[in-house]
């Protein structure tokens, strides 16, 4: 058997590479001046802690009132800055901010003044600014509603006697802003009657007590119903005036004929066991206007006990 010769192998020597060897020394490149700020701009600045901090909010000191020749003056004052942003505009009704429920605002008309950047209490919850709701005795406010105070958010609204041009703007030292609501109507004053609370606890009579109001004619009738239910002012509420409701939440309707006026009310009419209601109030402050002799209340589903003739009527719900 033939058998191919041997082949030779021929060892290739390939050198080797130390590994432990130690590497050349790296060559310093000096930095240009624009490499320099390249880099420092590169690396954030550290931010002042008051960046991170929130805006001052304005907080709402006082609410205030007064007729000045030929307009009402409204004045939100606050403590800090102005609000950042503020807003008026007429509203059909006045809605609270969040639950989306309708405030009651005694008027003919509702001016709705949003303040963003601005709070109305302090850190307990408490109001910085006085009452919610404040009534005032002027030609065309009526009332002044807080309807909101939510994440630096304040809402209220204005009751007027009935819509009129206005202007807002804002003074300085202390910061305010001013609402100038126009009263270009004539106006005659009517007497208003509310439960006096410190004649009543002590037996007194009469519980009511009379105060006056102005109303555009000729509505006079319901105009001075309208007051009524917007309640005592402030200080007639520090001398003891109240309003007593008994359950009514407003006049529906205000119908004179033959010297009797009938008058329709809203909610759920309750006496609840008491001697004086609601009527008390509604009947003398009616007879003291001309023309109207006799009164007759109604509850919401129009039911009184006496519907004819000439007498004074309520509905059996206002009974003691």
């Amino acid at each position: 058997m033939f058998l191919p010769p041997k082949r030779s192998l021929a060892v290739l020597a390939v050198p080797l590479v130390s590994l432990s060897a130690a590497p050349a020394a790296a060559t310093a490149v000096p930095q240009t001046a624009a490499v320099q700020e390249a880099v420092h701009a590169a690396v954030p600045a550290a931010v002042p802690a008051a960046a991170y901090a929130a805006p001052r909010l304005a907080t709402l000191v006082d609410v205030r009132a007064a007729h000045q020749p030929g307009l009402d003056r409204v004045v939100f004052e606050f403590r800090g800055p102005l609000p950042a942003r503020r807003s008026a505009r007429y509203v059909p009704r006045l809605i609270a901010d969040g639950s989306g429920r309708t405030v009651p605002v005694a008027g003919d008309a509702i001016l709705e003044l949003h303040f963003g950047g601005a709070t109305g209490h302090d850190t307990h919850g408490h109001s910085t600014y006085g009452p919610s709701r404040e009534t005032f005795a002027l030609p065309a406010v009526i009332q002044v509603v807080n309807a909101g105070d939510f994440e630096a958010e304040l809402t209220f609204g204005i009751g007027l006697s009935r819509k009129s041009s206005y202007r807002v703007y804002t003074l300085t030292r202390p910061n305010r802003v001013v609402v100038d609501i126009k009263t270009p109507y004539r106006t005659v004053p009517v007497r208003t009657y509310f439960l006096d609370s410190r004649a009543y606890a002590a037996g007194r009579r009469p519980y009511t007590a009379a105060v006056s109001r102005p109303v555009v004619p000729p509505s006079t009738a319901r105009g001075a119903l309208q007051r009524l239910f917007a309640g005592p002012t402030q200080a007639e509420y520090a001398k003891g005036l109240r309003f007593v409701a008994s359950g009514a939440t407003g006049v529906r309707s205000v119908v004179i004929r033959d010297r009797v006026a009938h008058v329709r009310l809203t909610g759920s009419l309750r006496g609840g066991g008491s001697t004086f209601t609601v009527a008390d109030e509604i009947t003398p402050t009616l007879k003291r206007l001309p023309g109207i002799r006799w009164v007759k209340i109604y509850d919401a589903d129009g039911r009184t006990e006496r519907p004819r003739g000439h007498s004074d009527s309520i509905p059996e719900s206002l009974e003691p």
